[in-house]
Formats: C-alpha cells, sequence, structure tokens
C-alpha cells in the first residue's frame, strides 16, 4: 500500500503572513540589541553630567567660602587699614527692618 502525500495549497494571503511572521522573529533581536545600546549611550550621557555638576558644585562652594573670607569683619579692616582709613564703630548704624 502506497501512502499518497497531499499537497497543501498556501492561499496568498498565508503567505504574507508568515513572511511577516518571519521577519518579525529575524528584526525583534536586533531592535533590542539597538535599544540597550541607546539606553546604555544616554547612561553614559548623564553620568558624565552628574560628573559636571558635581565638579562645578565643588568650585561653587570653593567661591562662596572665598566670598565669606573676603567679607568677614577681619578682613574689611585689614583692607580698610591698607588704604589708610580707620575703624571707628560710633560712625556704623545698624538698621533694623
Amino acid at each position: 500500500m502506497k501512502k499518497t502525500r497531499k499537497k497543501i495549497k498556501m492561499v496568498r494571503g498565508e503567505k504574507i503572513i508568515y513572511v511577516m511572521i518571519f521577519l518579525l522573529i529575524m528584526t525583534m533581536p536586533i531592535c533590542t540589541v539597538l535599544t540597550k545600546a541607546l539606553l546604555s549611550e544616554s547612561n553614559i550621557e548623564v553620568e558624565q553630567m552628574k560628573a559636571k555638576i558635581d565638579k562645578q558644585k565643588d568650585v561653587n562652594d570653593s567661591l562662596s567660602m572665598q566670598i565669606d573670607e573676603l567679607a568677614s569683619l577681619d578682613k574689611i579692616q585689614q583692607v580698610a587699614t591698607e588704604k589708610g582709613l580707620s575703624y571707628n564703630n560710633e560712625n556704623i548704624k545698624v538698621i533694623n527692618e
């Protein structure tokens, strides 16, 4: 007894669906890798920006400390005496708001 095989004919719509499924299966890993690469690149940029921000904060803190040192009463008196001025406490008026 000989078995006969029946050929299954695919309709044109089925071929298109199978091709689309095949392309989807092939492109998904590529898209995943590309997405992760872009995410990694973005994370690197964020870390670099955080490092720049931290460095600028340190510079700002240093400048703030210099301002405080230069605005101290001792420094003002020192500069005043260097310029030939004298410190007279009676000439100072305190204004309260």
